[in-house]
């Protein structure tokens, strides 16, 4: 993907004019030092907390819907995460073709590297395979520039490489972030996207929780987030996302609306 050029939210210079205030301050005159230093904190908490709001966009772009033209045109994104697995995303294929309906898969590099077939039958099937960090690290958000950049590069390469597919998008690893991660974006063409409904059905093992949350989203220019990877289990041992899945297409088709790639609905 071509660089873009990066664009500092308003937050970000807001942030870097306290710092160069701060330290013209204690330059001049240590003396208010204590309010300076409990500022430079506040803010710090700010930031921190900003990226740990999966749907914030003061750090930067960040789709938690469909554009509006998609919308228009009733279009829901359906994006699957933390796969490729062996047992569940070849059954997820299966309820998706059986629906008509196509998903955005944000697949982990490393779980991509061990299962490249299945990775590729995503594609084959008309999905779209999209980056979802080489690692899935749990420190993700407290990564520097530098290694976000090799976090992100690596699964670029490694789903390019598998699935012939370069990824337009990128989701964080439970949707946290920093201030870093914006312009590593741009440099790689990327795109961040969130939701704007989700299940939580890697922690809730009752699947009708899980089908309640999703199916009050479904709605034109919907983003749904489930998981392939890493899926809770009912009591009875099944995937959540194999109970749930069937429910939100069914509500979608009642409604009108057609279940398309992020990338085809950012064409």
């Amino acid at each position: 993907m071509p660089e873009t050029y990066w664009h500092s939210t308003p937050l970000i210079r807001a942030s870097l004019a306290l710092h160069l205030l701060a330290f013209a301050a204690l330059v001049i005159g240590r003396t208010h030092w204590p309010w300076i230093l409990a500022l430079v904190v506040a803010d710090h908490l700010l930031v921190v907390g900003v990226g740990l709001w999966p749907r914030s966009r003061w750090l930067g772009p960040n789709w938690t819907a469909l554009p509006a033209a998609a919308a228009a045109r009733k279009e829901i994104a359906l994006t699957i995460d933390d796969g490729p697995d062996p047992l569940v995303t070849p059954q997820v294929l299966s309820v998706l073709e059986r629906y008509g309906c196509r998903a955005t898969f944000f697949c982990i590099g490393n779980e991509a590297a061990r299962h490249p077939d299945l990775c590729r039958d995503i594609v084959r099937r008309g999905h779209a395979v999209e980056n979802h960090s080489q690692r899935h690290s749990h420190g993700f958000s407290l990564l520097g520039p530098r290694r976000l950049m090799r976090e992100l590069q690596d699964a670029q390469d490694t789903l390019t490489r598998i699935s012939g597919q370069g990824p337009l998008f990128f989701r964080a690893p439970a949707g946290v972030r920093n201030m870093f991660l914006e312009p590593v974006l741009a440099r790689l063409g990327l795109r961040l996207a969130s939701w704007s409904a989700r299940g939580f059905d890697t922690r809730v093992r009752d699947a009708e929780r899980v089908k309640h949350s999703l199916l009050r989203g479904v709605r034109p220019g919907a983003i749904l987030l489930l998981h392939d990877g890493h899926a809770a289990r009912t009591a009875q041992g099944t995937p959540v996302i194999l109970e749930a899945l069937p429910a939100v297409l069914e509500a979608a088709a009642a409604a009108g609306l057609r279940a398309v790639t992020l990338r085809e609905a950012l064409a």
